[in-house]
């Protein structure tokens, strides 16, 4: 999807640390079939099983975690609480310090949310492969067809709303800042912004999966988005709901 020497030229060059690993080892054959699905087999796997892991069939736990952060930030909707807290806090002067002092409370869920999600990263992509980048950008781009989500009314894997990255990196941000899997987040900080500025242009359907975007197109928002840093994507994403 994403051209693999834009990749590579990323990795060797250092940018946000992006490595370059073999995928996982049970083949994509060992996949349930599902009629009707479109795009890349495993990428759709991973983003089903994501949902229902941390939404829809969720294991033990989740609900008191999701109960404790959105009682915590004051907004049922966690992502959405850590969302406007991020922004209010990070425009201040004594960023970071000031976010990771009010972030501290609930520390002990983050590190929960952390372990969930890159567990069920993990059961799909090796850390900081190319697919997992590519799963990313089918999100983005919205050319994930899944059946298996019609009763949702939300068949294509993608963000809605698409504010949601923001609230991803805010709280993404809090667990860096609380040393929570603080190396592996600052790998996929950047690849979470290269899905929300492939989605800002691909603007996709949640029913009705996308054509995709021209190759070249998704190379270049590869160089440049993924070498960015934390520190810079503070910036990029104030912008709401789309980059700059």
């Amino acid at each position: 999807m994403v051209d693999r020497r834009t990749l590579l030229k990323l990795s060797l060059a250092g940018g946000a640390g992006l490595v370059l690993a073999p995928g996982v080892a049970f083949a994509d054959d060992t996949f349930p079939p599902v009629p009707g699905m479109q795009g890349d087999r495993r990428a759709n796997e991973l983003w089903y099983h994501f949902d229902q892991v941390a939404f829809y069939d969720p294991v033990p736990g989740v609900a008191e975690t999701y109960q404790a952060l959105g009682d915590y930030t004051g907004n049922p909707n966690f992502v959405e609480g850590f969302m406007t807290r991020w922004l209010e806090l990070s425009k201040a002067a004594d960023y970071p310090a000031n976010y990771t002092a009010w972030a501290a409370p609930v520390r002990d869920e983050l590190q929960f949310l952390s372990d969930l999600q890159l567990k069920a990263f993990d059961r799909f992509y090796a850390p900081g492969s190319a697919g997992f980048v590519d799963a990313f950008g089918y999100f983005g781009q919205g050319v994930l067809f899944d059946p298996r989500r019609a009763e949702l009314q939300q068949q294509v894997h993608t963000m809605a709303p698409i504010t949601n990255y923001q609230g991803w990196h805010a709280y993404l941000r809090a667990m860096m800042f609380l040393e929570i899997d603080r190396d592996r987040w600052a790998r996929i900080n950047p690849v979470l912004a290269f899905a929300w500025a492939t989605q800002s242009i691909a603007l996709p359907d949640t029913n009705t999966p996308n054509p995709g975007l021209p190759r070249p197109t998704m190379a270049q928002l590869a160089a440049t988005w993924l070498p960015r840093s934390s520190e810079r994507l503070d910036k990029d994403f104030q912008s709401v709901p789309y980059p700059a």
